[in-house]
């Protein structure tokens, strides 16, 4: 089944907690605010479990109705999808990826807008960032502090540390910027 998406992976993880149906998973990674590592919603979740089980990773094990709501269909990962998965970490754990996002792009062609542009606008990515930052410090100790174990949060941690590197930057360019140090081209 080629390469797991991040949804994938995330989804064969939830899976090897526990049976669960797809809003189940949808619920619990918003309550673990996972959310904010994959991109997800509850339509993709379920497009993701309908193709881990055509890939005969992940298979139905009952359904259920309660009150008027709509049939929920139970899922459980399977040999095969704990090995892909497994596989997949070990894979993203062992090779670095290129991390290109919007602000990569936004940062390299920058210079076509004007520096005092440039400037009040990383001065409000400046005050996001420590915002984030804040908000990943409370979950952090949140999560400390009711004793879950620190292995289940690492990627909390290593997302404040990426934002504290990404503030630091950005915070040391204003610097250059605002005391002339950087030269900044005219855009046309």
């Amino acid at each position: 089944m080629g390469d797991l998406t991040p949804l994938a992976v995330t989804t064969l993880a939830l899976l090897a907690e526990r049976p669960m149906h797809p809003y189940e998973m949808y619920q619990t990674l918003r309550e673990r605010h996972e959310d904010r590592l994959v991109k997800v919603s509850v339509g993709a979740l379920y497009a993701t479990v309908n193709r881990l089980a055509e890939g005969q990773l992940v298979a139905a094990v009952g359904t259920e109705q309660v009150g008027n709501r709509p049939e929920r269909t139970t899922y459980q990962l399977l040999d095969r999808g704990r090995i892909a998965m497994r596989e997949r970490i070990a894979g993203l754990l062992e090779q670095p990826q290129a991390m290109v996002t919007p602000f990569h792009v936004a940062i390299a062609v920058a210079h076509n807008l004007p520096s005092a542009e440039v400037i009040e606008l990383l001065r409000v990515r400046l005050a996001g960032l420590d915002a984030e930052l804040s908000e990943i410090d409370i979950l952090l100790d949140s999560a400390a502090h009711r004793g879950v174990a620190e292995a289940y949060y690492l990627a909390g941690q290593f997302a404040r540390e990426m934002a504290r590197a990404e503030r630091d930057w950005i915070a040391g360019l204003l610097d250059r910027l605002e005391n002339g140090d950087l030269t900044w081209p005219a855009p046309s």
